[in-house]
Parts: structure tokens; C-alpha cells; sequence
């Protein structure tokens, strides 16, 4: 059997005075593609990257953010997106990332968006799988306050099982994970910071506005998202993904690859032009 072209890496990191240890894969290539998985994933999720055809060969770079899958904190009660951005710059920095494409998945597409509109010189395009853009987007992060609990284990064992029962796509995959990919103490900073963000009214504006090419990925169970519309008048790609809600990568892989490998394929024609 070959070995996969990727490496794994682990860096420790001082953050915002917070000592992080973070679990990295990565592919050396020019604008390489940066993946920030949604919370309760892990970077793996996204390896097979390096495999499809069309983008195997390209450069990549995927981690576990703190607190979720192989990556840890010396401080999880930090760890809100504000923090997961700032994360963000000192992994590439560390990495020696200048210019790349990013791609981010629910949680991970609200950190690409507040990355991307910190440091747009530095974002080729933006990928965004279903992060939150609006009040509508907190199906999951908003349980912290209408599913209270005192104790983070406990609120993590029902949120999990909640989310198994879900009509959602794989739904019950991703309860069936949660438990074992995600440090229970930092599911209250980063819900409560995903709620205040979705709910400031500025994130839409803020995607919109920016000048890099974007796309937005969504499930075909999700169609019915209201800003769908003017994110088309905005000029931004939409990538609906068949059979599938908020998690493509479980649902429908090969759909979600191809999308997009076809949106990188059009942006460095467009480049090259």
C-alpha cells in the first residue's frame, strides 16, 4: 500500500499567553489550500484531499483546532473564535504559510470569514461550507443556552445525543463523534462566541464585502437558507451538494471534492488570464 503523500506535525505554539499543542497534516506546494474543520470535526476529515482527482498534488494544509481531535490548551475557557483566529495567523506563520486559499466548515467557515476580512492580501479565495453568516446558523452552537447544563460533560453527552436522533444527513454519524473529538470545556467559548457573532448582524456584510473570489457550499437539505439569494447577487459562487444538510464531507464526499476542485480550477484560470 503507498503511504499518503501528506505528513503529520505537531506544533507547540504560544497564543494570546495560551500555550497550545496543535496536530497538524500538511502538503508542501505553492498556495497551498488551508482547511478549518467545523466543531465536533477533526482534520481528517479533510486528507483525502490529497487523493482526488484534480486537486491530489496540490498543497494543503489541515489541524485540529485547540480542544477538538489531536490539538490541545493550556487555557480552554480562551478558546472563542476571536481566539481560533488569532490560532489561525500563528499556525501559518509557524508553517510558513504567506498566500493561501482557505476553506472552512461551520465553525471553521465563521474563523475563515474573520480571517479572511483580517488579512485579505494574504486569502486567494475563500471556501465557505456552511459557517455561520446570520441569526438562522446557530441550529447547533444555540443549545448552549435553550439546553443549558452546569457541567460541560454533560452537556456534551446530550448535545451529542440530541444531534443522533436529528432528521439532518448524517446527523447520528456526527453524534456518534462528538463525544471523542471535542474537550468538553471548550464547548461553552466558542457556542457562546458563534451566538454573539451570528447574532451582531455583520456577518453577511462582512462575507459580501469581501473582494477575494467566494464560494458558498451548502447541503441540498439546507436550500432554504434566506441569504442565499443575495449572497448570488453579491457575485459569490453557490455550490449546492447533493443528498446531503450541514455536513458534506460525511454525506456526500465525491460532490463536495468536486465542487471544490471546479471553483479552484476557475479562480487560477482566472488568475492565469
Amino acid at each position: 500500500m503507498t503511504q499518503p503523500s501528506w505528513t503529520q506535525q505537531t506544533l507547540d505554539l504560544r497564543v494570546d499567553g495560551v500555550d497550545l499543542h496543535i496536530s497538524t497534516i500538511q502538503a508542501a506546494g505553492p498556495a497551498p489550500v488551508v482547511f478549518l474543520h467545523g466543531f465536533g470535526s477533526t482534520k481528517e476529515e479533510y486528507a483525502d484531499f490529497a487523493n482526488y482527482p484534480g486537486l491530489a498534488g496540490s498543497g494543503f494544509l489541515a489541524y485540529d483546532a485547540p480542544g477538538f481531535g489531536g490539538s490541545t490548551a493550556s487555557d480552554y475557557s480562551v478558546v472563542s473564535i476571536p481566539f481560533l483566529v488569532d490560532a489561525a495567523l500563528a499556525i501559518l506563520d509557524a508553517t510558513h504559510i504567506d498566500q493561501f486559499h482557505v476553506v472552512g466548515h461551520s465553525m471553521g467557515g465563521l474563523t475563515a470569514l474573520l480571517l479572511a476580512d483580517r488579512v485579505p492580501q494574504r486569502v486567494l479565495s475563500f471556501t465557505d461550507i456552511e459557517g455561520n453568516l446570520a441569526p438562522e446558523d446557530c441550529f447547533l452552537s444555540r443549545q448552549i443556552a435553550t439546553h443549558p447544563a452546569n457541567d460541560p460533560a454533560s452537556f456534551l453527552t446530550q448535545f451529542a445525543a440530541r444531534s443522533r436522533r436529528s432528521v439532518e444527513f448524517s446527523s447520528a454519524l456526527y453524534g456518534s463523534r462528538v463525544l471523542t473529538t471535542v474537550d468538553p470545556h471548550v464547548v461553552r467559548p466558542v457556542f457562546e462566541s458563534m451566538v454573539a457573532l451570528s447574532d451582531s448582524g455583520t456577518l453577511l456584510d462582512t462575507f459580501t464585502g469581501l473582494s477575494m473570489p467566494r464560494m458558498f457550499m451548502h447541503g441540498q437539505q439546507n436550500a432554504h437558507l434566506s441569504y442565499l439569494t443575495s449572497l448570488r447577487r453579491s457575485g459569490v459562487n453557490i455550490a449546492e451538494i447533493e443528498h446531503s444538510g450541514h455536513w458534506p464531507m460525511y454525506s456526500n464526499p465525491p460532490a463536495m471534492w468536486a465542487a471544490l476542485a471546479d471553483f479552484l480550477a476557475l479562480h487560477e484560470e482566472q488568475s492565469d488570464a
